[in-house]
């Protein structure tokens, strides 16, 4: 979801950089925000407590970003724009799933945008798994709820940490270049540019697949 369905990156970064400065640690948070491109903000948030160990719970720092990256992200409404079109294409052709290492109240935030909660019959969150990017967990759960195998799903990543799941997980995996360089997506079956490319990958065999081949996002 995060660097596919929406422009989002940024704004975790600035939420997450604007609440740094609020705790005092403006220019001394020491976080590489690209490493953590594709995982849950609760893994940066551990690795930030292990740095500073600041009065707050793991679960009030949780819960502090996703309020203001929720505020953020209605007010700014960053959808690519070209996803929309194809996500209603792909839905004609494939079941279509959202996995991500965002929260469920964030996922909701985002799919209300364009009504594209109508595309996306399973949805899966970092919560409801034991391990987040780049462990399968998360893509496997999506293929389960999906009643499909691994190996007949397709991932749309924008990330290493999305790629190295999405491969774990037995999957074909197609990344975009929206959050990094290709070189940094290399270990993709596909690495594309824009969303055309994902529709000419997967829209050829749609109509002799469609009922075997499923698309997880």
């Amino acid at each position: 979801m995060d660097g596919v369905i929406v422009d989002s990156e940024p704004s975790h970064e600035r939420s997450f950089r604007e609440i740094f400065q609020a705790m005092g640690y403006g220019e001394t948070h020491g976080i590489d925000f690209p490493y953590y491109y594709g995982r849950s903000d609760r893994a940066l948030w551990i690795d930030f407590i292990a740095k500073h160990s600041p009065s707050q719970s793991l679960e009030e720092l949780c819960a502090w970003k996703e309020r203001h990256f929720i505020e953020l992200i209605k007010r700014e409404q960053p959808i690519y724009e070209a996803l929309p079109k194809l996500v209603s294409t792909l839905a004609r052709n494939y079941k279509l799933a959202v996995a991500s290492g965002s929260y469920h109240p964030v996922i909701d935030a985002i799919l209300e945008m364009e009504n594209l909660r109508q595309y996306f019959p399973v949805v899966v969150s970092s919560q409801d798994v034991e391990h987040g990017k780049p462990a399968p967990d998360i893509f496997l759960r999506a293929a389960e709820l999906l009643n499909v195998s691994p190996e007949k799903c397709y991932v749309i990543e924008d990330s290493a940490a999305g790629v190295d799941a999405g491969k774990a997980a037995g999957m074909s995996v197609i990344a975009i270049t929206n959050s990094l360089p290709r070189e940094k997506l290399e270990r993709a079956d596909y690495v594309v540019s824009d969303y055309s490319e994902i529709e000419q990958i997967l829209l050829p065999e749609a109509s002799a697949t469609s009922t075997s081949r499923r698309a997880t996002i």
